[in-house]
């Protein structure tokens, strides 16, 4: 008779993991539906992502993850024949009123992809991009600093500083994607949404865009959608699982992957589907 599999548990990171109750949210999602033409994709979401924390979003493929996050800063806007109900808060405020200038809140909340999309520009010009076409710089001398800064940030400065002027596209598929999340930071948001911003880089590379999160999050409201759970695990505060569009469970990453109150969570975190 066949032994059952084995079920293992990923690791979780335990210095920080569990987020103080009294960690205000940065964000606040009530009662989101989604739908794409005629078919609701999310129903019914409920979820605080909280100041300085990574909130990562877990969950098996097509129970829609991404999309929630696109919801955060309105980009599903830009699909036809969508349509939200319900409301999402920045700061408090409804970044579906009417009057809400979806430009400055795509400034506020950045997005970093799954697959890294420099533009066909050198380095320099990659970071200078939000800052020049948004006014957001009166010098070159400043235009500079703040591009410097991003690098920084992103932990990519001493690798490109010799190279600023050199096309983005020479530079490795690690060092692209850290690329993409300082010309994100450029314009320096508040809340940085991140769609498996891992999934196509080396064990190397990966490990330092998760030192680069955990680093950014002193600063940054993070909020991660990943299929990796060892990944959620390390590196978030808080996890999500959704499954067919609902939000299955939320809470510290620890109790989540430990101790979880859904026997639906547990079998997910476990591999015994997903």
């Amino acid at each position: 008779m066949n032994a059952p599999p084995i079920s293992r548990r990923p690791e979780v990171r335990r210095d920080d993991a569990r987020a103080p109750s009294s960690t205000a949210a940065k964000m606040r999602v009530e009662h989101l539906d989604f739908f794409y033409g005629d078919t609701k994709v999310l129903h019914d979401i409920t979820i605080d992502f909280p100041e300085k924390r990574v909130t990562a979003l877990i969950g098996p493929s097509g129970c829609g993850k991404s999309t929630l996050l696109r919801a955060l800063n309105r980009m599903n806007d830009t699909i036809p024949e969508t349509r939200v109900e319900g409301r999402v808060f920045l700061d408090g405020e409804d970044i579906y009123a009417p009057r809400v200038d979806v430009v400055r809140l795509r400034q506020r909340v950045g997005m970093v992809f799954q697959k890294s999309n420099p533009f066909p520009k050198s380095v320099f010009d990659n970071v200078a991009y939000g800052l020049r076409i948004n006014g957001l710089v009166r010098s070159r001398g400043e235009l500079e600093a703040r591009v410097e800064e991003s690098l920084r940030q992103a932990a990519l400065w001493d690798e490109v500083k010799d190279r600023l002027h050199e096309s983005a596209l020479m530079l490795s598929g690690g060092q692209q994607q850290r690329l993409c999340i300082a010309r994100a930071l450029a314009v320096r948001p508040e809340v940085l949404l991140m769609d498996e911003p891992a999934s196509a880089l080396d064990p190397i590379a990966t490990q330092k865009i998760e030192e680069l999160i955990y680093e950014l999050k002193k600063a940054y409201t993070i909020i991660i959608v990943t299929h990796n759970m060892q990944q959620a695990a390390r590196i978030s505060d808080i996890t999500g699982f959704l499954w067919m569009g609902r939000l299955i469970e939320v809470g510290p990453t620890v109790k989540i992957f430990t101790n979880p109150d859904e026997k639906m969570t547990e079998d997910y975190i476990t591999g015994r589907f997903g």
